[in-house]
Order: structure tokens, then C-alpha cells, then sequence
């Protein structure tokens, strides 16, 4: 009884809502700022956690990966076995599925973990054991990255994690949908919704990135690449930008965790 009690996966169930491309910003953002130590690896392995209902994240994951890593190998896991079973008829070379949870069932230490629209669902109180178990799972120069979007992959908020712990957070949009910055607000991580509050750090920054939005205005005539590209320039000059323009055009910015992270 206590063995079959300690294999069980650790978390519980979520939603599973899922779409194809859903996450193609945040992959995009992956291949670009982690390729290089998957290129190095022995063995590159990334881990999909929390799938959901249907297997698209995780077969979207190997191809952009494969992109920049051409040895990559994606591992889907998730907690409900039948979405396992469902989605056992997708393996192919560098794709499996595995039922699991945030225990991350696989040998060794992999490279990236990917964990999106996971956390949402739990209380915020979860967050930090969660992120550090997951975060003692990396390589040494491994990668968690966990976040929330919306449906069909519009605007996401996500914060990169080292095996020491937090270190950066990217707000990413689609350009033409955006009406203000804060527009974000609505996805950040659990972490970090429930403190856009006064008083809290990301509410001030959220605050500023309006402000320096409006005064960018002028730049629109040229499009909202420009304008974005404007307004993320003009807040260097208060937070600590971790990016640069080349991240800047494909709608993204990097801040420093320290920077937005919960006041308590």
C-alpha cells in the first residue's frame, strides 16, 4: 500500500484545454534563448509537462526544437492516464509519452522542462514548492519555463527558472491585438496574478509599461512593432530589460525576476 502510494504521480488533474500552436511564442522564445545548450548536450532532453487533453504541445515542441537542436528528444508527461493513452498513437523518433506528474518520471536530468497553463489551476501558496521541485529535477545548465497564455496563443506571461531558481519573466503578444500593455495582466503566472496589486512591484511595472505605451503613441503611424519597440526601450531606463531589439520586434520583454517578484 505505501509503495503503490509513493509511485503515484505528483499534482492533480487539470483542465487539459488545448490548441495547436497555443504555445508557438513561448517555443519560439526557447529555441532562440535555450538552443545553444540543447546543440551542446549529450543527450538534449525536453520535457513537456502537463500536455492536457491532446498531444499538439508537446509534437509542436520536438519540431521547433529540432529547428536549433537537430538531436532533441521531447517527453510528454502527464497525470490523467487516459490523455496518455490518447496520445500514445503521436510517438515517433524523440517522442514519448509517460504518465506523470511534477515528479518528472524520466532518467536523468533534462534540459528543459516546459510547463504551461499548469500552474493556473493550483493556489499560489503551491507555487514555490513546486517551482523548486522541479527545479532540483534540471541539468546543471537546464531550463524550466513556466507560464500561462490565452486559447489560441495571443499573449503569454512566463518566468524562466535555473536550478538555483527564478530569473527572468517575458511578457509576449501578438502586436495587432494589443490595446494596452496591462492587457498582459490577465495572464500572468500564478505566481504573480494575484499581486497586481498596489503596493506589489509588477503592479507598478504594468503601470509604467502603460505610461511609456501612450507616450509612444506617435510611433504607431509606423506600425505596433515600432511603437512596442519604443515603448520597452523607453523602460530600460527604470527596469532592469534583460532582451534586446532582436527580441523586442517579435513582440517580447524580458525583466529581471528580482525586479517583479512578490513584495512578501
Amino acid at each position: 500500500m505505501n509503495a503503490r502510494a509513493a509511485s503515484r504521480p505528483v499534482g492533480t488533474v487539470t483542465r487539459g484545454t488545448t490548441n495547436p500552436n497555443r504555445l508557438r511564442r513561448m517555443d519560439r522564445w526557447i529555441a532562440a534563448t535555450h538552443g545553444a545548450a540543447l546543440r551542446r548536450a549529450v543527450d538534449p532532453v525536453a520535457v513537456d509537462l502537463g500536455y492536457g487533453a491532446a498531444p499538439w504541445t508537446a509534437v509542436e515542441l520536438l519540431g521547433r526544437l529540432r529547428t536549433v537542436a537537430p538531436r532533441a528528444r521531447v517527453v510528454g508527461i502527464e497525470i490523467e492516464p487516459d490523455r496518455v493513452a490518447a496520445a500514445k498513437p503521436y510517438e515517433r523518433n524523440g517522442l514519448v509519452f509517460r504518465h506523470g506528474g511534477f515528479e518528472v518520471p524520466v532518467p536523468g536530468r533534462p534540459l528543459l522542462v516546459r510547463a504551461a497553463n499548469v500552474l493556473r489551476q493550483y493556489d499560489e501558496r503551491e507555487v514555490a514548492a513546486v517551482w523548486a521541485r522541479l527545479c532540483a529535477r534540471l541539468a546543471p545548465d537546464g531550463l524550466l519555463v513556466e507560464g500561462t497564455c490565452d486559447e489560441i496563443g495571443r499573449r503569454h506571461v512566463w518566468v524562466a527558472l535555473g536550478p538555483e531558481g527564478p530569473r527572468t519573466v517575458t511578457f509576449a503578444t501578438r502586436l495587432g491585438s494589443l490595446e494596452r500593455p496591462s492587457d498582459l495582466a490577465e495572464r500572468l503566472p500564478k505566481a504573480l496574478i494575484h499581486r497586481n496589486v498596489p503596493g506589489e512591484p509588477v503592479h507598478a511595472f504594468l503601470r509604467d509599461f502603460d505610461r511609456a505605451w501612450a507616450a509612444a503613441a506617435p510611433y504607431a503611424s509606423y506600425g505596433a512593432r515600432q511603437r512596442w519597440i519604443r515603448t520597452v526601450r523607453d523602460l530600460t531606463g527604470d527596469w532592469p530589460v534583460t532582451d534586446s531589439a532582436v527580441r523586442w520586434r517579435q513582440g517580447e520583454m524580458t525583466v529581471a525576476w528580482e525586479a517583479l517578484a512578490p513584495s512578501a
